[in-house]
């Protein structure tokens, strides 16, 4: 009987968890390993870019990729994990229960915006965390044109300053005006909890994010917080009200919370605290990657983060040590000491910053061009040809 690899998630670290693991087996000749991918859709979700229009067009197929390189695709969504009989329970696709057993487990089921118990943020708010929610908030932006005229109507309130609510936010003249007409006034204002504008993202970076806010008429409404929504707008911990027919909201992620089924430490952000190799530290059979993975990235410090720079990366080494663990062969420990950020800043252009401290490397055009890019080569997955995409599964590739 042939032993059983398990991933669960097909995002950007699930993919690259299974190329990963069927190109060691690949390297050793090893048939007698079974890798199977768990996961609603047989697709790789662009979540980089479900700030940006025409969302629904942001994923590829990933079925004749598994198919070329023998990882099997269950369809369904993982419900619990129990360690002791190293069993995962799912719902399938006609949503009836069933298991899948396991003798290595990575978990890639990756993350989710964070929802406060903030009033009326379910029912009032939008949000480009999945593509379901993304395309929402995109028919809403287009059918604003059929409203009576209104300060509320050509209003977008975003709330959160990060790299998403950053994206988000400046990417949103360029949909308000496709949706209402060039020449209307719009309003974009940003609601961050810092006290300076893009504080979160470092001093290298943030006169480029000024700049471009200037530029392009966002607003910034800094040390301040959500404290409700409503049909009409935003409440502000200070009493303010603005008026907004869309609220958009971007602030914080969390882990999926398959990790809270694994009696182990966790951070904050409901991430495994894993060893070098991966493996999910106090349990023998579990590796973790991409967004539920706590990982230090080199030795002085620095830790992995809910990013598909990380993800890959991750994945790939998740992956080879998990098939290693099984074959008995040496693992590739995790480092990626290398880290860079590119933030897109809407018809402005683009900011590119290499290291921790996020020296300033490209700002515009050039650094927009980078950002397209990595968008829309980089981080998709191989053609589905075997030799091809194994060779692009080694954990040595650096991604950044």
């Amino acid at each position: 009987m042939k032993q059983q690899l398990l991933v669960i998630g097909a995002g950007f670290a699930g993919l690259w968890s299974a190329l990963s693991a069927a190109r060691l087996l690949d390297m050793h000749g090893r048939q007698d390993v079974q890798i199977t991918v768990l996961a609603p859709q047989a697709e790789l979700r662009i979540r980089p870019r479900f700030y940006e229009a025409d969302v629904h067009s942001m994923f590829a197929p990933l079925q004749a990729l598994f198919d070329a390189v023998d990882v099997r695709f269950v369809k369904g969504s993982a419900e619990s994990i129990d360690e002791q009989a190293r069993q995962v329970s799912y719902r399938d696709q006609a949503g009836q229960p069933a298991q899948l057993a396991y003798d290595r487990l990575i978990l890639a089921s990756g993350s989710q915006l964070a929802r406060p118990a903030v009033p009326g943020l379910g029912q009032h708010s939008f949000d480009v965390d999945q593509i379901e929610s993304a395309a929402r908030l995109e028919q809403h932006l287009m059918a604003l044109g059929k409203q009576p005229a209104s300060a509320a109507r050509n209003t977008v309130v975003v709330s959160g300053g990060g790299f998403t609510g950053i994206e988000t936010a400046t990417e949103m003249p360029a949909r308000l005006r496709a949706a209402l007409g060039a020449d209307q006034q719009v309003r974009v204002i940003l609601i961050d909890r810092g006290e300076r504008i893009g504080a979160a993202l470092g001093e290298g970076i943030r006169p480029s994010i000024i700049e471009a806010s200037d530029e392009l008429g966002i607003e910034w409404v800094v040390g301040a917080t959500v404290a409700a929504v409503d049909a009409n707008g935003v409440t502000l911990a200070d009493g303010r009200h603005i008026e907004s027919q869309t609220v958009v909201w971007t602030a914080g992620m969390r882990a999926s919370p398959l990790t809270e089924q694994l009696a182990c430490t966790r951070d904050p952000q409901g991430r495994l605290h894993v060893d070098g190799n991966l493996k999910v530290r106090g349990l023998e059979h579990v590796f973790a990657a991409g967004d539920v993975a706590y990982a230090a990235t080199d030795d002085i410090g620095n830790f992995s983060v809910m990013s598909c720079q990380h993800a890959i990366s991750l994945g790939r080494h998740a992956g080879n040590n998990a098939a290693a663990d099984l074959l008995g062969v040496a693992p590739t420990p995790y480092r990626q000491p290398k880290y860079v950020t590119c933030l897109d800043l809407g018809a402005w252009g683009a900011v590119y910053s290499e290291g921790w401290d996020r020296q300033l490397k490209l700002v515009k055009g050039e650094a927009k061009e980078l950002k397209t890019q990595i968008n829309t080569v980089w981080i998709y997955p191989p053609a589905a040809e075997r030799a091809t995409a194994l060779a692009a599964a080694d954990p040595s590739i650096p991604v950044a």
